[in-house]
């Protein structure tokens, strides 16, 4: 995320917006006297923001493996007291994460399809020994349980002073249970593109289902939050 990570607050603001409401719901009132909460890929620290405020007791482990974003997160952290005082930034991606010896949850928004299945199921198993029985590993899903075409399509147009600022996505499918996804940031000015940032990678798509049998853990599906209907959360429950 290196290459446009520049513009990732503009999208992390409308996904917090999004997200953070179910993630809420499915935080408060756990129990975290286990162990600290556990957060992989916290970016710039949007969502921890949320998991902060969800379970005001709870120690927090945020872990981003990019420099650039670790440098706002840490920033984030830095300048709100509470935030000081209970998170711990910390280095690393998932796949080599120096885990704590005990944990209460653990949140994954915007990783999973990073990791292959072994990956992934190697991830799952250090995490279930770590974890109480009955605590959650809250996984975002992303909305792509298999591969397809996704024609780029403009996803978010913001404004910032005398500049507007355009991220367009698209994906098409790859081998196996991959996707290629390419992004392109536009930068505009008086209607006219000054620069453009494109960035690609590979994400291996996923359902909750499927997470849960990697794992062998039980899941559930989190589609709405306050009544109103929201992008889907899995909930792994060891």
């Amino acid at each position: 995320y290196s290459t446009s990570a520049e513009f990732y607050e503009l999208v992390a603001t409308r996904h917090t917006a999004s997200s953070g409401p179910p993630l809420t719901r499915v935080l408060t009132g756990l129990d975290v006297s286990h162990g600290p909460v556990l957060e992989i890929g916290a970016g710039t620290g949007r969502v921890t923001e949320v998991i902060a405020a969800a379970l005001p007791e709870a120690e927090i482990v945020a872990a981003e493996p990019s420099a650039t974003m670790r440098a706002m997160l840490t920033s984030r952290v830095a300048r709100d007291p509470d935030l000081r005082r209970r998170v711990t930034v910390v280095d690393g991606a998932a796949q080599d994460l120096v885990l704590p010896e005990r944990l209460s949850a653990v949140v994954i928004f915007g990783v999973a399809g990073h990791l292959t299945v072994p990956e992934r199921v190697a991830l799952w198993k250090r995490l279930a020994d770590r974890l109480p029985d009955g605590a959650p590993i809250v996984v975002e899903l992303m909305g792509v349980s298999s591969p397809r075409l996704i024609p780029p399509v403009m996803s978010l147009r913001e404004t910032i002073g005398r500049q507007t600022y355009e991220w367009w996505i698209g994906g098409e499918p790859t081998e196996g249970d991959a996707m290629r996804f390419t992004t392109t940031w536009k930068v505009l000015r008086d209607g006219r593109t000054v620069r453009e940032v494109a960035d690609s990678y590979d994400w291996h798509t996923f359902d909750v289902a499927r997470l849960a049998r990697e794992a062998g853990m039980t899941s559930r599906r989190i589609t709405e939050a306050g009544g109103r209907p929201v992008p889907e959360i899995g909930v792994l429950v060891k």
